[in-house]
């Protein structure tokens, strides 16, 4: 591993339940033994029920925790089932997950996404902000420009912009096994990177890539070395698997 700082990203989706936490034992095992994983940065984002659970657990691991999404809302208000930044921060929760595609797809847009940052950011929460091309986009040469969209919409007038990692997600990719072609993949990170510096005045940019992330594939992955780090689905939900990823990234 190089001595850059590397992100894990664990997005448990709708998986676990309050025993569940009890299989964060290896990781955090793992992370207290391994000298190289000082150049880690682990962060959790288990479902609602299991974030503050998750929190006490991580005390002073230096393992982080994030939530999956939240409501764009910045005081309480009527939207039943809905959680907002504010509440998510009030956990001491760290992170959170926005713009993922499976949540476009339930009808998020841009305009919404945009707000849900710039609520997150007042909240003292960092944001991982998920961008990606569906097939049809990718097969239509359209995969640049989607982002470029992505990108410019979900950050307008955003401010506090160190305090965001961009994962790029391709929809075609997530959950099929599939991803991207190593060169396109390097391209597309070289691209996100110089568009936010130059363009959206981000220091330092950071990329994360997610999309069918496992034990078989992270070698190959982890050959791009523009990449700040990985958003990882399924994979993480199983310690062993998790570990496994994380450890085929020291050189």
């Amino acid at each position: 591993m190089t001595n850059k700082l590397r992100y894990f990203v664990a997005n448990w989706k709708m998986f676990g339940h309050l025993k569940s936490v009890n299989s964060l034992n290896k990781v955090i095992n793992f992370k207290k033994k391994n000298k190289k994983a000082k150049n880690l940065k682990i962060i959790y984002c288990p479902p609602f029920t299991l974030i503050y659970p998750f929190i006490q657990k991580l005390k002073k691991t230096g393992i982080k925790t994030g939530a999956q999404n939240c409501n764009f809302g910045s005081n309480y208000g009527p939207p039943t089932g809905s959680i907002n930044a504010m509440m998510i921060k009030s956990l001491n929760c760290e992170y959170v997950i926005l713009g993922h595609s499976e949540n476009r797809a339930k009808g998020e847009n841009d305009n919404i996404i945009n707000k849900k940052i710039i609520s997150a950011l007042e909240s003292k929460l960092k944001i991982i902000f998920c961008i990606g091309e569906t097939s049809t986009q990718k097969k239509r040469k359209l995969t640049k420009k989607t982002l470029l969209s992505q990108l410019s919409k979900g950050l307008k007038k955003v401010k506090n912009k160190k305090n965001i990692l961009i994962a790029y997600e391709p929809v075609w990719s997530i959950g099929s096994g599939i991803i991207p072609k190593i060169k396109d993949l390097e391209n597309i990170s070289n691209y996100i990177k110089l568009f936010l510096a130059n363009n959206m005045k981000f220091k330092n940019p950071k990329v994360l890539y997610g999309g069918s992330v496992n034990p078989k594939n992270i070698s190959l992955l982890n050959k791009i070395k523009n990449l700040d780090g990985f958003l990882i689905g399924g994979a993480s939900q199983n310690s062993d698997k998790f570990i496994d990823i994380i450890k085929k990234t020291f050189n």
